[in-house]
């Protein structure tokens, strides 16, 4: 190529923007105005082209404009240019927004009624991230590369993974009207040795269950038929008269609201709190999916009043 083609810092990209806008709209005074420019300055970029590839692009009169065959030519390769370019320059962007598989672990009862209601909005958001969720009560190990996020319920253990607080959630003593109706219902924390009592199958060595009573707390090992590692099948077999359980405010929230269960032993309530956290790997190498996903859910349930659930 000529060099004089490549000096003078001409903006070439520029000077086709400038050449297709005179070609679409007939006159340099229109151009001018779609551009921001003088006609005069429209004109100069025009000459300017047809001096540096000396050929006539357009012929002028007083009153049209019209392209010659080399114009045509240039016109047509000057549109196709001005395509590649914005195309390339969306590529670019693009690469700068959050995408890939972001693999986020939540507890059952918490993710469907709290968490999964959300997603659609965060993947309309960002169209390029593949949410993968997995909707368990085990512990998944995010430090192993298990998970991107999970959400767990609960005091933390000391780890080198970053924490955000999304909220709390209390917990009720509930059991059927069925079951209360065939067993009786308990009046002090005590009568629970007589009943079945619905746990679940891990977090402690012992079923226990805390209490409060004048102003002292205390708790209680209860026994029953049943264990299960989720909330939801806690709930579940409450709701079928199998036994009373203690579970999250969330799960059982709707099922009080109905009459389906009834709150026990409130005046036993110790009410305690389990804080609810997005734990993931922080750091300055943190993707960039994990850290908009985090803040996402941290505004919108921040901005909900906080989450009540809990396995």
């Amino acid at each position: 190529m000529d060099a004089k083609m490549l000096s003078g810092g001409v903006d070439r990209a520029r000077e086709m923007e400038v050449f297709a806008a005179v070609a679409a709209r007939g006159s340099f005074s229109a151009a001018g105005r779609v551009l921001g420019l003088t006609p005069s300055a429209v004109s100069r970029t025009i000459d300017r082209i047809e001096a540096r590839l000396g050929v006539r692009l357009m012929l002028r009169t007083t009153r049209v404009l019209t392209l010659t065959a080399e114009g045509q030519a240039y016109l047509s390769a000057a549109r196709r240019i001005l395509a590649d370019l914005d195309e390339a320059e969306q590529a670019i962007a693009d690469q700068g927004a959050p995408r890939g598989r972001l693999r986020v672990s939540a507890a059952l009862a918490h993710g469907r009624q709290v968490v999964v209601p959300l997603i659609g909005a965060f993947v309309a958001r960002h169209p390029h991230i593949l949410v993968d969720i997995n909707l368990t009560d085990v512990v998944v190990d995010v430090a192993a590369g298990q998970a991107d996020v999970a959400i767990r319920f609960g005091p933390l253990p000391d780890s080198p993974l970053t924490a955000r607080r999304l909220g709390d959630t209390g917990r009720t003593i509930v059991a059927s009207p069925e079951y209360l109706a065939r067993r009786g219902a308990p009046r002090v924390p005590e009568d629970l040795h007589d009943h079945d009592c619905l746990n679940f199958n891990f977090r402690r060595l012992e079923p226990v269950w805390p209490f409060r009573r004048a102003g002292r707390d205390y708790a209680l090992t209860v026994r029953g038929p049943v264990e299960a590692n989720n909330g939801e099948t806690l709930t579940q077999l409450a709701l079928a008269g199998v036994g009373i359980t203690r579970v999250g405010n969330f799960s059982v929230a709707d099922a009080i609201a109905e009459g389906a269960l009834v709150p026990i032993l409130e005046e036993f309530n110790p009410g305690d709190r389990e804080p609810i956290h997005a734990v993931f790997v922080g750091g300055a190498n943190t993707p960039a999916r994990v850290r908009v996903f985090v803040d996402f859910l941290t505004d919108r349930l921040r901005s909900a009043g906080g989450p009540e659930g809990g396995p």
